[in-house]
């Protein structure tokens, strides 16, 4: 991503901070709505992981790494990848509206990723963050709920 202005996706939920938490950080909850191909996760300070993600023939070996975790509030990793340089680091916020749940989620770019892949464009992680935040936990959050 060429624009270092930070990508930030907010979004209220219809649901405890608990549940919205474990849809963060269980690894079982993540593969339903986030990657079915996480290895692992754990939400431990420098806990880390790699999975691979392949789209029109590119691979994308993910590693992430913890870098900040405050129970139930805050989540931070790193993200890089194998096959391109680069560097970013996504932060999971939540804080609790009555019954509610606000996430917000910030992508920032530490180190430049190659601007020549559609996938590493300010537009392709918008669109990204908004699907995964905005429709996928969304639905998965609904499903799993009740009431």
């Amino acid at each position: 991503m060429k624009d270092n202005e930070p990508i930030i996706v907010t979004h209220l939920f219809n649901a405890s901070l608990e549940q919205v938490w474990e849809a963060l950080t269980n690894v079982k909850q993540m593969r339903l709505w986030y990657f079915d191909v996480i290895t692992d996760f754990k939400p431990e300070v420098s806990f880390q992981t790699s999975f691979l993600i392949m789209n029109e023939g590119r691979n994308f070996t993910h590693n992430w790494k913890v870098t900040e975790v405050i129970p139930q509030s805050k989540i931070s990793y790193r993200w890089t990848f194998d096959e391109y340089p680069g560097e970013s680091i996504s932060t999971f916020r939540l804080s609790k509206e009555e019954h509610r749940t606000i996430l917000t989620v910030t992508s920032e770019v530490l180190k430049e990723f190659p601007t020549d892949i559609p996938e590493f464009k300010r537009e392709s992680g918008v669109a990204g963050w908004k699907y995964l935040i905005k429709k996928r936990l969304f639905e998965f959050l609904q499903k799993s709920i009740k009431f």
